[in-house]
């Protein structure tokens, strides 16, 4: 039977499932979860799409994502397909991890916001170590929420949604926490069955538009970085690699371009240089102070 096509908007918030195949365990150790935790982050820093909260089961995952402006399946595509070459990679396998498609259903007001967050930071309950406790849980952003635990992957925008839990901070903790054991896991199921259904809920976020031009990027960078706009198209020098690793991401990020697009603008360079060039990126804006804004930064200069 062919699939049929995903109803989704680029400005939606979506619930998302992911579970893996009957005979596999999704995530074996600790370790798996880390790693899928620090794919999210690589995504989030490429496609600035924005985490409201997450729990990671053995065998599921929910995440609860603001598309801001950018394609869901593009998103969840990259998370879980490097994530399934890297477990065949460690546990020596072939074939497919995820059973079918990630599962999503769009977000359409805020009592829908608020039960999902309830719901997915309910899941540990279902383990007897976790029962009373949930917030203890590691791979959960509830303690993030409660203000237990530091955000150590810096994942979570918790601000939004906790706003619509209480007028103080102190307040919708409290408020959250109590609504938390006082949920009816059988009825939060029934309102949250997956189904598709289109919305134009905004509770009036803010949705980037990503249709800016490659020329403002690369004139951008050759600012920031302090060189002739000419060297981001050379297309072989180590000495510029960083500037143009940071052009490649802002432009799968903001432009939506294709490898294809990329190449043209930077010199016809390949496929595989592009996706290097992309992951050098990534990590310069997580592991150097300078950086990590720069994304936001090109956005308050051409907005």
């Amino acid at each position: 039977m062919p699939r049929t096509a995903r109803v989704k908007t680029d400005e939606s918030i979506f619930h998302i499932m992911c579970k893996s195949i009957s005979e596999v365990t999704l995530f074996k150790d600790d370790e798996d979860k880390k790693r899928y935790l620090l794919l999210i982050k690589k995504y989030k820093t490429l496609h600035n799409f924005k985490l409201y909260g997450y729990c990671l089961m053995d065998n599921h995952a929910h995440l609860m994502i603001d598309a801001n402006g950018c394609d869901i399946s593009k998103i969840m595509h990259g998370i879980n397909f490097s994530y399934a070459m890297y477990f065949n990679r460690k546990y020596k396998r072939e074939g497919h991890l995820f059973k079918d498609r990630f599962k999503s259903k769009i977000v359409n007001n805020d009592k829908y916001l608020r039960t999902l967050s309830l719901y997915i930071h309910n899941n540990p309950t279902a383990i007897v170590e976790y029962k009373d406790s949930p917030e203890k849980y590691l791979f959960s952003s509830l303690s993030i929420f409660l203000g237990k635990t530091p955000d150590s992957f810096n994942l979570v925008d918790n601000v939004f949604v906790m706003s619509l839990f209480g007028n103080t901070l102190k307040s919708a903790r409290k408020n959250y926490y109590d609504l938390l054991f006082r949920c009816n896991e059988e009825k939060l199921e029934q309102e949250l069955e997956f189904e598709n259904e289109e919305t134009d809920y905004n509770s009036e976020r803010t949705i980037l538009i990503r249709n800016f031009k490659s020329e403002d990027i690369l004139e951008f960078i050759s600012s920031k970085m302090n060189i002739s706009k000419i060297h981001l198209n050379t297309k072989y020098s180590r000495k510029f690699v960083h500037a143009k690793a940071l052009a490649v991401v802002l432009m799968r990020s903001l432009c939506n371009f294709k490898t294809k697009d990329i190449s043209n603008t930077l010199g016809n360079i390949t496929q595989a240089r592009i996706s290097r060039l992309s992951t050098i990126g990534i990590d310069l804006i997580g592991t150097e102070e300078k950086y990590e804004n720069i994304i936001n930064d090109f956005i308050k200069c051409y907005a």
